[in-house]
């Protein structure tokens, strides 16, 4: 059975999920096979496994920094709100139903033989287990029945390591008061703290490290800079989300849906020198982008009201009309076409009109789509023309089904056979995340604008693979140069 360790925060953000990341970097290069989990999770950023289930995209994030395929087991409860009352909850990857937030914790206690099963099958598949919590352990309010935080780690007798986010102030505090709200028998299971997002001079920090560990009695385990890397976020924490600005040659701007889903879709747009990609949720924040685009949503129906209420459809269709070209992915695409109808209440039920921009007419029904796949891009019309052929691969996620006029081209053929997407002028939408993962695709894409624009960018091919492969080493290297790796292979040894 495996070995196992825990990270915790005293809040949301405060880096679990990077410092999880970065250990299962850390312990794959030392030889180890090891896994990520973490037994809920709350996000709209969502992945699909290549056995068609649904998980969330932080734990795809972190076993793809530990070599491996990710798997339903590494997060066997995924919560996706779709109100802010309510979720969809996620069970081993399949809809479980959806749930408002005290119907959940009604009906919560029934989910722990799934957690429990879950994390067996790792255990028994691996040499070592880093598990992520969620929000925080002093959460005194939830502890009934959990098993995300100190509840697991009671439950399956797992060390924990206590992070603490200084970079939004009163780290001491957060620290000190979070272990003082646990119960007595929780504590001795925090085997050591961590400093996350330090910036500045450690001596001067040293000192209050000192003090912490007298009053607490237990060691601190190091102090992690706040380091700029680039690998996908959580949802509404993320720093990507409240980029405004976009000074480079070219300027791609994405609409903040306020149920913005599956945002990484466009990191590797963004990692491209000369590109800068920025969210905006308001028509004074719009411009001129050289290219527009409509990202995913957990809540089409209600997005849609939304753009139309603040402006932002209208500004929408004056920039594709004056030639800006506009792209949507999944629940944008559904937004670009002319109807989505919900008449089996799927997303809370009705119909409403979408933008018109292309050619097709959504209709919601309770099956959900789960599937990666590869593609290739059809014959494109508009500025795209180079996007014909392009080699894709990602993957699908939605309820809806949308169906073309019959005089409409679709974007895209699945390897299946199936058609897929639509196009019309310069507009272009399908269902497809990960649309700009492709080399080719990006390509296609950027040189089109930067032709139009008339600027050149870097004619260096661009591995995103590669390029996120040098992300999580870095992570790794950061976290062995400012955490004592050695107290955290004691602790897991339960030497310490």
């Amino acid at each position: 059975m495996a070995k196992s360790i825990m990270i915790q925060g005293t809040m949301s953000g405060a880096g679990k999920s990077l410092l999880c990341a970065g250990l299962c970097r850390v312990f794959r290069q030392e030889g180890l096979r090891v896994a990520p989990f973490k037994s809920q999770n709350m996000a709209l950023q969502s992945f699909i496994t290549d056995e068609g289930l649904e998980i969330g995209r932080a734990q795809a994030v972190q076993a793809e920094a530990a070599g491996i395929e990710p798997s339903y087991a590494m997060n066997p409860i995924l919560l996706k709100p779709t109100s802010d009352k309510g979720s969809q909850v996620i069970v081993n990857g399949e809809v479980y139903g959806d749930y408002s937030a005290t119907e959940y914790y009604r009906i919560k206690h029934k989910l722990w033989p799934f957690v429990r099963e879950a994390f067996e099958k790792l255990s028994s598949e691996y040499d070592l287990i880093v598990v992520e919590g969620a929000g925080s352990p002093a959460e005194i309010n939830l502890k009934a029945d959990d098993f995300v935080n100190m509840g697991l780690a009671k439950r399956l007798d797992i060390p924990v390591l206590l992070a603490g986010d200084i970079d939004r102030g009163g780290v001491f505090a957060q620290l000190y008061g979070t272990l003082a709200l646990l119960d007595a028998d929780e504590r001795p299971l925090v085997r050591g703290t961590i400093v996350n997002k330090f910036r500045g001079d450690l001596e001067i920090l040293r000192p209050g490290l000192n003090m912490l560990e007298d009053l607490t009695g237990v060691p601190v385990a190091g102090v992690v800079p706040y380091t700029k890397l680039d690998i996908d976020d959580e949802d509404s924490l993320s720093d990507r989300l409240t980029n405004r600005a976009a000074p480079a040659l070219l300027d791609v701007a994405v609409i903040r849906l306020p149920r913005l889903s599956n945002f990484s879709d466009f990191t590797a747009l963004a990692a491209v020198e000369g590109v800068g990609v920025r969210y905006v949720e308001k028509t004074s924040e719009l411009g001129s982008p050289d290219l527009l685009v409509i990202p995913g949503t957990k809540n089409t129906i209600g997005d849609m009201k939304w753009l139309r209420e603040c402006g932002l459809e209208a500004a929408v269709k004056k920039l594709a009309s004056r030639g800006t070209p506009v792209i949507g992915i999944c629940g944008g695409y559904q937004i670009l076409g002319r109807e989505i109808v919900d008449e089996e209440g799927v997303e809370g039920g009705g119909t409403i009109a979408g933008m018109g921009l292309l050619p097709i007419v959504t209709r919601f029904v309770p099956e959900k789509r789960r599937t990666r796949t590869t593609a290739r891009t059809l014959e494109c019309g508009g500025i795209f023309a180079d996007l014909t052929g392009a080699a894709l691969e990602g993957y699908e996620i939605h309820c809806g089904v949308s169906v073309r006029d019959k005089d409409a081209l679709p974007l895209i053929r699945l390897e299946d056979g199936t058609l897929d997407g639509a196009q019309r002028g310069s507009v272009y939408g399908c269902y497809l995340h990960g649309f700009f993962d492709s080399e080719e695709a990006r390509a296609a894409v950027l040189g089109a604008l930067a032709r139009k624009k008339g600027v050149t960018l870097s004619a260096a091919p661009f591995d995103w693979k590669a390029y996120k492969e040098k992300q999580y080493d870095q992570l790794a290297q950061t976290l062995r140069e400012s955490l004592d790796m050695d107290l955290i292979r004691r602790i897991i040894d339960r030497t310490a």
